[in-house]
């Protein structure tokens, strides 16, 4: 719709431009360009969040959009595939509003808040919400990147003894692009105080007994066509290790951009 008035609007200008017999540039007729539009589609061989697969083990297709303004302000909504059973059922729903910008030095700013929403539970209240924040910097073809992200005590938030509890992320990732290659090399590290994560899978199955807990990836992606890129990660995650869900695994990934 954002392009369809867009293009309207500068067929106007042009023709006004052309009646009056005066010489006008199509990017000088053109409307400021105050809202830009994103999305991806993806089919990736397990949904692993933090670690822990979120999808039994399984492929999970997910994808998302988002809407971004000139001003830094973005909207955005995901989605993915899960193996949820009752409570959470069989979709992620991720709605997420927030602000980007460089904030000087060389920094950029990310800060939001992300409200997690599984639409076909239909046992207790599952959804809960997560603010957010990381600052990412660039050198040379690398760029670094550190986060956190803390979920207070709420209904959705379950720890393994079923008591309400608040979750704190910490990460940090390095994305380094290969010079005059489509491959870029990231890896990730994370550190989890609280919820390990939102057990989809394994209520009354796994026993973590401390509440913190670690996850990693190493991998690579790589634009092959257009808007498509695959990617691969091996991944894994502190605790105990159960074949499918917390064990050391390679991720691969189909993507779609647009």
């Amino acid at each position: 719709m954002l392009m369809s008035v867009r293009g309207a609007i500068a067929a106007t200008l042009l023709a006004g431009s052309a009646l009056a017999a005066t010489p006008a540039f199509a990017d000088e007729a053109a409307p400021p360009k105050d809202f830009t539009v994103t999305g991806n589609v993806a089919l990736t061989t397990d949904y692993r969040f933090r670690g822990v697969s979120l999808s039994n083990g399984d492929p999970a297709i997910q994808g998302g959009i988002t809407v971004s303004h000139k001003s830094g302000v973005y909207v955005s909504t995901w989605s993915s595939s899960i193996h949820g059973g009752d409570v959470y059922g069989d979709q992620e729903l991720d709605l997420i509003a927030g602000w980007t910008g460089n904030v000087g030095g060389g920094l950029t700013l990310d800060g939001g808040i992300l409200y997690y929403v599984y639409p076909s539970g239909h046992v207790g209240d599952a959804n809960y919400w997560e603010p957010y924040a990381s600052v990412s910097y660039a050198v040379g073809p690398a760029k670094l990147k550190a986060g956190l992200a803390y979920a207070w005590k709420q209904k959705g938030l379950l720890d393994n003894d079923g008591f309400h509890s608040d979750n704190l992320y910490l990460y940090g990732n390095i994305d380094f692009a290969v010079p005059k290659t489509p491959v870029t090399i990231s890896g990730h590290l994370g550190y989890t105080d609280g919820v390990l994560s939102p057990c989809y899978y394994c209520a009354g199955t796994r026993s973590f007994n401390d509440k913190t807990g670690m996850d990693f990836s190493i991998g690579a992606s790589m634009t092959v066509y257009g808007p498509l890129s695959v990617g691969v990660s091996y991944i894994g995650v502190s605790g105990v290790s159960i074949d499918g869900y917390t064990d050391d695994t390679v991720v691969g990934t189909l993507t779609a951009s647009f």
